[in-house]
Parts: C-alpha cells; sequence; structure tokens
C-alpha cells in the first residue's frame, strides 16, 4: 500500500499542475473577468493550504462558471481535485517492517508530501501471530517458541537518518495530546511522515479491556518512548527531536509480567527467560 499511497499523491500533483496552468493562462487571458482573476490569485497563493483553499474554491467555481471565456471552463473538469488531498498510508508493522519495507523506504527516501500510520503490534496478528522483526527480544510467538533473541527492528531511527522525514512514537492509552500533536504535526509537515502507533493485540496474551493501562505501562518503563522528530525544527535552529515521555518510573518486568507472550517463557525454561529479561532491561 506504500505504493499505492505514492500513485495517490503522484496523481494529486498532477491534477494541481493542471488546474495552475489554466488559471495561469486566465491571468494572461484579456478575455477574463477582473474579479475572476483575483480569485485565481488568492487560489494559487494558497493551492497548498488546504483549510484556506477550502474557503476560496466556492467563489472560484461560482465565477468560473459564470465566466464567458470558455478556455477557463476548463477547470470545472478538476473541481473535486481543487483542494489539495491529504494521503495517509496505513498498515500494520508486518507490512511496514518486513513484506513491505521495501516500498515504504523507497516512498519515505522520496520528499513528496504522504504521510504513513504504522499501527504496531509487535506480531504477525492477522496470520496467526508468528514473530516478526517488530517482535521484541524475550517474546515468544510462532517461530520463536523459546522466546526471540535480537532486539526490534528500529524503524523510527531508520526513518530519522533520511533527514528530511517527519517521525513519531505515539501511544493513545500513554498520552492521547500528544498523539493529536503527532498526528497534526505530521499532516502540516511538507514531505513525508512516518507515524509509529502502539497497538495492543490479542497475541500478547491478555485481557484487551486492560490495552490503554498496558499502553501507559509500556510508555512508563522505557519499553516504549514517546518522541517526534521535526526536521523543520532544525531548519529553525532548534532541536529536531522532542521527547514527549519522562524517565521510566518502573521496571520493565511491570509491564511484561502482564503479557503471556513474556510469561510463558519462565514458565518452560526460567534460565533462558531471565537471560532474556536482562537483555531487555539493559536495551
Amino acid at each position: 500500500n506504500a505504493e499505492f499511497g505514492f500513485g495517490m499523491r503522484l496523481a494529486t500533483e498532477y491534477k494541481l499542475s493542471l488546474i495552475s496552468r489554466i488559471l495561469d493562462e486566465a491571468l494572461a487571458s484579456n478575455l477574463v473577468e477582473e474579479e475572476l482573476k483575483e480569485i485565481a490569485r488568492k487560489y494559487l497563493e494558497n493551492i497548498k493550504n488546504r483549510d484556506e483553499a477550502r474557503k476560496i474554491v466556492p467563489e472560484l467555481v461560482r465565477l468560473v462558471k459564470a465566466s464567458k471565456d470558455d478556455n477557463v471552463k476548463r477547470l470545472l473538469a478538476h473541481e473535486r481535485d481543487l483542494v489539495d488531498k491529504s494521503v495517509w498510508i496505513v498498515g500494520g508493522d508486518g507490512w511496514a517492517y518486513d513484506i513491505g519495507y521495501g516500498g515504504l523506504d523507497h516512498v519515505l527516501a522520496n520528499n513528496d508530501d504522504v504521510n504513513v500510520l504504522v499501527l504496531d503490534t509487535e506480531v504477525y496478528s492477522n496470520t496467526g501471530g508468528q514473530s516478526s522483526k517488530s517482535s521484541q527480544v524475550g517474546s515468544i510467538a510462532k517461530f520463536t517458541a523459546s522466546g526471540k533473541s535480537v532486539s526490534k527492528k528500529n524503524l523510527a531511527l531508520q526513518a530519522m537518518t533520511y533527514g528530511h522525514v517527519y517521525v513519531a512514537q505515539i501511544a493513545l492509552g500513554a498520552n492521547a495530546m500528544k498523539a493529536i500533536q503527532a498526528l497534526k504535526e505530521a499532516e502540516s509537515y511538507d514531505g513525508p511522515s512516518l507515524i509509529i502507533a502502539y497497538s495492543h493485540c490479542i497475541a500478547h496474551g491478555y485481557a484487551l479491556a486492560n490495552g490503554l493501562d498496558q499502553q501507559k505501562l509500556a510508555v512508563d518503563t522505557g519499553y516504549w518512548p514517546l518522541f517526534r522528530h521535526n526536521p523543520a525544527r532544525a531548519a529553525q535552529g532548534q532541536a529536531p527531536t522532542v521527547l514527549d515521555s519522562a524517565p521510566p518510573k518502573q521496571p520493565l518486568s511491570a509491564y511484561t509480567r502482564n503479557e503471556l507472550r513474556y510469561q510463558a517463557l519462565f514458565r518452560s525454561d526460567p534460565e533462558r527467560a531471565n537471560e532474556l529479561a536482562r537483555r531487555a532491561q539493559d536495551a
């Protein structure tokens, strides 16, 4: 879906370029009414500002329909494209970290204005709960019944190394306001954005009615740090990365003891479970 979303962004840009060309020709024409030219100039100045464009478009369409110039009426064929579209690409960690990573990486490596939301359950949820590159050290799943021995792939850090990608990690159960702030910043950022959202899952092995509480524990123990990395801040002389979570308040065990994916190994192989738990705590 990264490729499909990228195609939607390119198609939107192409349509906006056609709209700009029609209006540029209208501005140079002696046949177009001055009132229409004035609103056309205002629209072109705000063509990528969705909020302002929404205010301008109804009047622009009304004047185009009333115009005596047939060439400017070509704009009516693109009436539904006059407001720039917001493109969001949504998928799980199996797609983002593994199966679709090549496409996702290609999209982020470009500078087009797309937003990516990854719902990270740290396991292949849709196909039965297999371990993935998003699974954390010490967790068990299909194919890692003895506990995963290597750490989770750091998708956020990989995206940040490009230097032009907005990256945020959020958890609604821990801080809903910062999650909303990250979504708004990603939406307004002129370039690719990646938001990784903690997503509790039945494969974690606990009552999901407690999912938001477990999300908070994930943040309070340092398991899931909250941050927002905005390259636009660096251009303003500010630190690009803001940490939205406090230092760990509780040991990692306060989080892992609630989940079967971590506790099952303590029953079958306590020695290995303790070793992996120590490794996870140090990480």
